[in-house]
């Protein structure tokens, strides 16, 4: 069962926003909260309350229990584009874009098929690495 939750028109823009969800993606709820309470972004309390309120539909809508839940998806898309002018020097001005974010989230309940591929990512990282050897130059002699 999935659950979505979309934030629509956050006045910040989405590369802001970006930093915040990149850290959270793949998480279990209860964790990413955790996560977004004490990150120092600003961009981390819209995500914070968008994802609280994900959980909320969750428990209320569809009786999905809190501790199964991971963050499955989460996006930020821009949105529309707030338009205004700054003066420059010799009677110019300069256009200043301020941009907003489209915030969309995705729970889903944890799985035997979530485990199996967590598993399998972890086995993939426990294997060493083959290191290759630098082929040996030849010495160079000085002739005179």
């Amino acid at each position: 069962m999935e659950v979505i939750a979309k934030a629509n028109n956050i006045r910040m823009s989405p590369r802001k926003v970006r930093l915040v969800i990149d850290v959270i993606r793949g998480m279990d709820v209860m964790r990413a909260q955790t996560q977004l309470r004490f990150m120092k972004k600003a961009a981390a309390l819209p995500v914070l309350k968008l994802l609280n309120s994900a959980i909320a539909n969750a428990e209320h809508n569809f009786d999905m229990d809190k501790d199964g839940l991971i963050v499955k998806m989460i996006t930020a898309d821009g949105g529309p584009v707030i338009h205004r002018w700054t003066p420059k020097a010799f009677g110019r001005s300069a256009p200043i874009r301020k941009r907003t974010s489209h915030i969309t989230i995705l729970l889903s309940s944890k799985s035997k098929t979530n485990e199996k591929m967590s598993t399998r990512k972890s086995d993939k990282e426990a294997k060493p690495k083959t290191i290759r050897k630098a082929a040996k130059k030849p010495a160079v002699t000085k002739t005179k």
